[in-house]
């Protein structure tokens, strides 16, 4: 094996602008666990994928991130919960692809900072 090929993910950045509203929505609203923070910076723990949230280091980095997609048991649930903290869908949960018995369905959402994420699931049919 290459010493250069890409193993996996390390981490996920998040670019935020407001690093206190972001770390309460992250921590508070989707349940993620605070691994550990700065005056700048915000590290989360998803199921073993670290998330970062910070503030840009240049101008440049202030754009909006990828999209997040956040796998759940069950989305219909999860939006419901999401909603009752304060959480703003952009859409309703939806099929998007159906794959033999599995059906494949989102729904996005905007975090504190303007970033759109979303909700996943896949439901055996």
């Amino acid at each position: 094996m290459e010493t250069n090929t890409i193993q996996r993910i390390g981490q996920i950045a998040v670019p935020v602008k407001n690093i206190e509203s972001a770390t309460e929505f992250y921590k508070e609203v989707l349940g993620l666990p605070l691994l550990f923070n700065t005056e700048s910076m915000a590290f989360f723990d998803c199921n073993g994928q670290r998330l970062l949230l910070s503030l840009p280091e240049k101008d440049e980095y202030a754009n909006s991130s990828s999209v997040i997609y956040f796998q759940v048991e069950d989305i219909k649930k999860s939006v419901e919960k999401l909603i009752e903290k304060g959480v703003s869908f952009i859409d309703q949960p939806h099929v998007v692809a159906k794959m033999g018995n599995t059906e494949t369905w989102m729904t996005f959402f905007n975090d504190t900072e303007g970033n759109t994420h979303a909700l996943m699931c896949e439901v055996q049919i």
